[in-house]
């Protein structure tokens, strides 16, 4: 299963050195989660990266505005508002990579934090599913001395929210 997200992930530790980009040399939060869904890929990715679907998986966040026109496609842009460290968040998450079923990538440049978020899913046996979420970005001003503090809540987080998540798409009848 590592060696799906490696290959999804150009850079990941993979025993061989990678070229590190630009963006790499100047990330600091680099987080990675997974878990495995008893529910078939398809339905996984579909619920999960539907943006509309985030506010009942994803503990801190609290609002989504589409601020393009649906369905998701590369270059749509979705705002979020979300509560994390007792701190009001706000941003815009542009889609930069969609692959329906395997994998997502959006990331934003505002805010104290520029993220780029990545899910990866994967087939796990008989109907189920390996969910990979990474969270990297590079905080800025006082927010950049915390970044291993942000990393451990980040992790945590993460790990509620795919458990959430986890729970749902298992609770649910539907295949």
């Amino acid at each position: 299963m590592r060696a799906a997200f490696e290959a999804h992930c150009p850079g990941a530790d993979s025993g061989q050195p990678a070229q590190p980009s630009e963006y790499d040399q100047l990330v600091r939060v680099d987080v990675e989660t997974e878990i495995v869904i008893e529910r078939p890929r398809e339905q996984v990715a579909a619920y999960a990266g539907d943006p509309d679907n985030v506010t009942a998986w994803y503990e801190n966040i609290q609002a989504v505005q589409w601020e393009s026109p649906k369905p998701l496609a590369v270059g749509s842009q979705i705002a979020f508002v979300a509560q994390f460290l007792r701190r009001r968040l706000e941003y815009t998450y542009e889609i930069r990579e969609l692959v329906p079923g395997e994998r997502l990538v959006m990331s934003t440049a505002d805010g104290a934090f520029p993220m780029e978020t990545t899910y990866v899913w994967d087939d796990a046996g008989a109907g189920a599913t390996t969910m990979r979420l990474r969270n990297r970005g590079e905080p800025s001003g006082f927010t950049s001395m915390a970044a291993p503090i942000l990393s451990a809540a980040m992790r945590r987080a993460n790990r509620k929210d795919l458990a959430r998540l986890k729970s749902i798409l298992e609770s649910s009848s539907s295949d």
